[in-house]
């Protein structure tokens, strides 16, 4: 157990190192940012995601803030044949763009944003010794085009990505009713 110590604290040294290294959207702005986005396309080095990726559907995240700065991400994932849903909290870190998990060891970045058509999230997750990286591309319709998608693919070896890891997720309706 001891000499198990020193390798977990240089993993994790490596992931806040990592995160660290993560660019943020200058001055972000959360009234713009805050509302309805699709996220439509994922690469991540999560093994769960990874064994899931090949079966997942576009989904929907709503953004808001709380006064003090807080985010909420209200995610409805399509699953078979349900709507699931999931709520998280991240507490403002004190930089703009940079967030993190109220229930858990989450590191939350927008790293890029014009606000009206695409935005580059990046979550960091450390859970039961395993740390994973993901990066979302969110859009404000289903549909998003071939340039963003393109500069969402370029970003990936900049957080240690690759095109294996990655999910371009199918447009669906299924749980569109269950927006609010």
């Amino acid at each position: 157990m001891t000499a198990a110590l020193p390798s977990l604290a240089l993993a994790l040294l490596c992931l806040l190192q990592a995160a660290a290294q993560v660019p943020l959207q200058p001055d972000l702005d959360t009234e713009k940012f805050a509302g309805v986005w699709h996220v439509t396309a994922i690469a991540s080095n999560c093994s769960i995601f990874l064994k899931m990726k090949d079966g997942m559907k576009s989904s929907m995240a709503i953004v808001s803030f709380m006064p003090e700065g807080d985010l909420t991400m209200k995610l409805i994932w399509p699953l078979m044949d349900k709507c699931q849903k999931f709520e998280l909290l991240f507490q403002q870190s004190g930089q703009a763009g940079h967030y993190i998990g109220a229930q858990d060891e989450r590191d939350l970045r927008v790293m890029e944003t014009d606000y009206s058509n695409y935005a580059v999230v990046h979550e960091a997750h450390h859970s039961e010794g395993e740390s994973s990286t993901a990066l979302q591309l969110l859009s404000r319709e289903q549909d998003v085009s071939p340039q963003i998608l393109q500069r969402f693919m370029e970003l990936l070896p900049t957080v240690g990505l690759t095109t294996d890891m990655l999910a371009i997720l199918p447009k669906s309706d299924q749980c569109i009713n269950d927006i609010r």
